[in-house]
């Protein structure tokens, strides 16, 4: 199969990340870049002069909706793929003419997490535990952590917003949530204005039980699950790829760039499990109850 022609726009660490990966796989990528340092400094002479089928918004956050704005008067129509999280805030959503918009959740692409989707479809889980966390000073070598898009408000950052793979996996495993509770904060540790720092408890439909962790303070790097079932304990380590079922190791060893190749080529051929727009929407619903949570220290129903 010919992969059609790409535009990525924004060429921060991420959107670096995405042009290669869609290079590899076969694509004529264009880049859009303001900064300097792309093909153009606009999504509407990219759209012109590129003529894409598909379209990468790499931006920080809180320029998502200003740069699908942007792609949708340009004349765009065809299939777009948004960074996760799809805004930096909960709210109305324009009607956008193109003819996919899907969201960058790659974790479901993992293999690990594949192979736990498959083993617990279709059963009830009594408990869930995530954890997911990494010192922040670690994610981009060579610059001040204070200084990127992950330490600000303005930009959209904030653990809830960049850790929320692991609100998307456990909507996608587990379904709707039905009520959260929240603790957490800027603990000041890393000098952010941010929430570095949250822990949620949440009731949902496929389990009663379900507690997630996420900040910017472990060393090293952690994420994982851990699942109870009547029968079965279930741990899922992505990190390091292993599947562990009632102490039985499963290994499924994944190259860095895996998971971003299987998601392009989901979002290219509409496959899933992509995240469709109203389960992105769905991510960014339950980031702002959770919220909502953190500051009035209440549960929050659905």
């Amino acid at each position: 199969m010919t992969l059609p022609d790409a535009v990525v726009v924004g060429l921060g660490s991420i959107g670096q990340r995405h042009a290669r990966v869609l290079q590899q796989l076969g694509c004529g990528v264009t880049t859009v870049s303001r900064r300097g340092g792309g093909d153009y400094t606009s999504i509407a002479s990219a759209i012109a002069g590129a003529r894409p089928a598909y379209v990468v918004i790499a931006t920080e956050t809180a320029g998502h909706a200003t740069s699908l704005r942007e792609l949708a008067d340009a004349g765009f129509r065809g299939s777009v793929l948004v960074e996760k999280p799809l805004f930096a805030r909960a709210g109305p959503i324009a009607d956008y003419p193109f003819a996919s918009l899907v969201i960058g959740y790659n974790l479901r692409f993992h293999p690990v997490m594949t192979a736990l989707a498959e083993r617990i479809r279709g059963r009830r889980a009594i408990t869930v535990s995530a954890y997911v966390g990494q010192d922040i000073r670690d994610w981009r070598p060579g610059r001040d952590h204070r200084t990127t898009a992950s330490a600000t408000t303005a930009a959209g950052g904030g653990v809830l917003r960049d850790l929320s793979h692991e609100l998307d996996y456990l909507l996608w495993l587990f379904g709707p949530w039905q009520r959260v509770a929240a603790l957490g904060g800027s603990s000041g540790a890393r000098q952010l204005e941010v929430d570095d720092h949250i822990s949620l408890l949440l009731e949902m439909h496929g389990s009663q039980a379900v507690q997630v962790h996420m900040d910017y303070l472990d060393r090293p790097g952690i994420r994982k699950i851990r699942i109870n079932l009547e029968d079965d304990t279930i741990e899922a380590d992505v990190a390091s790829g292993r599947l562990t079922i009632n102490g039985e190791v499963h290994e499924y060893p994944s190259e860095r760039d895996q998971s971003y190749k299987a998601m392009h080529l989901a979002a290219i051929k509409s496959l899933d499990p992509i995240c469709s727009l109203p389960e992105g929407l769905a991510v960014m619903g339950l980031i702002d109850a959770s919220e909502r949570a953190l500051h009035s220290r209440t549960w929050i129903s659905a």
